[in-house]
């Protein structure tokens, strides 16, 4: 039998359903990508993923490396390879989701950053019409320069971008306020109602919401020239199983 097509908006949906993230107590379930690199760039991506979380360009501090022939749930790490699981930034769709917020993936691209303030999106792939994550896609294309924001304020970040209803604004502000302590950073730009975001036009009567996409630290280790693969929402994890960065 032959299984239907499923877009990423589809994806998102699935996953966002599932989470039980809960920024107050620091427990519950996350949306989480999976990278590998190669094992003598380990220390390396240690550093650029520090570098990273301290600049803003990351969803999180937080991640769990696994070693060569160690399981991630259903997915063995190569030899010779080092995993790396990060928070992807559709847990905070999730997030919106449980405080009865519904949301509408819009796409994921990359955002032009001037000293350190986003500017537009010179590229966006829309959810709805693929079937691969565009921010993977995107990584491959190597139009980023993640390492120069980290280190100038300038340059191009992966992020994705959402809407809502105006009328949920004061639900998704407490939302907001909650991530504000917590360990997830990766809110870019919040919108205003029927106005575009970053130059992405909106559905009337809606909100629009950026956020800095889970793969950016990936996409600066490729920068450095090392080589890397990612699967972005491989999966659900423990938040609890994750680690802050900064402890390395």
């Amino acid at each position: 039998m032959t299984r239907p097509l499923k877009f990423v908006d589809q994806n998102i949906d699935d996953y966002a359903m599932q989470v039980t993230y809960d920024p107050a107590t620091g427990t519950g379930n996350v949306v989480y990508n999976l990278s590998l690199i190669k094992n003598a760039d380990f220390e390396y991506a240690v550093s650029i993923l520090k570098d990273a979380y301290k600049t803003g360009v990351s969803v999180s501090g937080l991640v769990r490396f696994y070693s060569s022939g160690e399981r991630v749930a259903d997915y063995v790490v190569p030899e010779g390879c080092t995993a790396i699981c990060t928070i992807c930034s559709i847990t905070f769709d999730g997030l919106l989701i449980r405080r009865g917020v519904p949301i509408t993936p819009i796409g994921g691209g990359v955002v032009e950053i001037e000293n350190r303030a986003p500017i537009r999106f010179t590229h966006i792939i829309l959810y709805e019409y693929t079937t691969i994550d565009p921010l993977q896609v995107l990584i491959s294309q190597q139009i980023t320069s993640v390492t120069d924001v980290m280190r100038k304020g300038s340059g191009n970040i992966l992020a994705n971008i959402r809407e809502f209803h105006m009328e949920a604004e004061s639900l998704v502000e407490s939302v907001l306020d909650e991530l504000a302590d917590s360990s997830f950073t990766g809110i870019l730009e919040v919108g205003v109602p029927n106005v575009p975001l970053l130059g992405v036009p909106g559905s009337p009567q809606y909100v629009s919401i950026a956020a800095v996409g889970g793969t950016n630290p990936m996409a600066a280790i490729r920068e450095g020239g090392c080589w890397v693969q990612t699967q972005a929402m491989k999966g659900l994890m423990d938040v609890r199983d994750l680690v802050e960065i900064r402890d390395y």
